[in-house]
């Protein structure tokens, strides 16, 4: 056990010491990636990128907020859904356009639209209520895409999605490659990260941690903590559309699983695994989410018990997560 703590210690330094370069390497690996790996690997990176940014736009929420929201996936969904109606082939659907220079805004708006009414009611509550009427409004979405069969398709949803293009004049091009996808994902999670990035670091984000610290202080202080939880929500709520707009880009299926609750519980998991209020974390637990029960699978039959175990591990000994874990490294030997 000592030689495993020495060790890792040991690799920590050589992260810190190496880091710029580290970076590029990741960089320059990131960009060939498509051209080194077989399709499968790629899909599975794909949708890692994807998870990538739902788990970043819950942790906007819980990780800066202090709203632990069990209903993150209606979102998801919702950003599902209405890419599938605006582009579907399938008779259910209106089949406008596939032109990501429309359907992006178009789907964000929407979903920013349904946040911006679902916190209306949901942000009166706080803590375990907060989090159950979350719940609530996800499952009651869910429900109405399954009954709901004229305009949602009901449990087999909606088919034939179209893949994402850019259509600008004449010039048009479509992302319907593994490989060209697996490039704009990776160009969403960039931008994604710098956004998010940049509203943690403003007015905006101090606002939103002075309220997860101390809400009462920050109302004493004369804030407005309500519209500015409002804010958290409909901006997490919109990245979470983006999120499952690509979803359904990619796997050209829009189904009744976008919404359900075990989505909302898996993305939570990612940000207890990867390191909640970090932005970072929640790209690692993606990662580690969603490849390992993939990966060990193929091992051994009972890869859920092996995931159990892991997410344990998680709670009790690191729980910060991943990122948490590191950064008490790097104090301890600063230290």
């Amino acid at each position: 056990m000592i030689s495993l703590v020495a060790r890792f210690n040991r690799l920590h330094t050589i992260v810190n010491q190496y880091r710029p370069w580290l970076l590029g390497a990741l960089l320059i690996l990131a960009l060939i990636y498509p051209f080194v790996v077989r399709s499968y690997y790629l899909s599975l990176s794909i949708e890692v990128l994807i998870y990538a940014i739902f788990a970043m736009s819950l942790d906007l929420l819980l990780g800066y907020t202090g709203l632990p929201s069990f209903g993150h996936a209606a979102f998801l969904g919702l950003g599902a859904y209405f890419i599938a109606y605006l582009t579907s082939s399938n008779d259910l659907a209106l089949n406008l356009t596939d032109n990501l220079l429309i359907s992006l805004p178009a789907v964000i708006l929407f979903v920013a639209l349904i946040a911006l009414l679902i916190g209306f009611f949901a942000l009166r509550t706080s803590g375990i209520y907060f989090l159950m009427i979350t719940l609530a409004f996800a499952q009651m979405l869910n429900s109405i895409s399954i009954s709901w069969s004229s305009v949602t398709g009901g449990s087999d949803g909606i088919t034939g999605v179209a893949p994402p293009a850019i259509g600008l004049g004449p010039l048009s091009y479509s992302f319907s490659s593994r490989e060209s996808f697996y490039y704009l994902a990776l160009a969403f999670v960039f931008l994604s990260y710098w956004l998010l990035r940049q509203i943690v670091n403003s007015p905006l984000g101090w606002t939103l941690q002075g309220i997860r610290e101390n809400e009462k202080r920050m109302k004493a202080l004369g804030y407005n903590t309500f519209w500015f939880k409002m804010a958290a929500f409909v901006i997490g709520g919109a990245f979470a559309g983006l999120a499952g707009m690509l979803l359904v880009q990619f796997f050209r299926h829009a189904s009744p699983e976008n919404l359900h609750w075990s989505t909302s519980g898996q993305v939570m998991v990612m940000l207890i695994v990867g390191g909640t209020g970090t932005l970072v974390g929640p790209i690692l637990g993606a990662g580690l989410v969603r490849l390992f029960p993939l990966l060990v699978s193929s091992y051994t039959d009972r890869w859920e018990s092996l995931q159990g175990l892991l997410f344990i591990a998680f709670v009790l000994f690191a729980p910060q997560g991943i990122l948490g874990l590191l950064r008490q490294r790097g104090e301890d030997e600063s230290g």
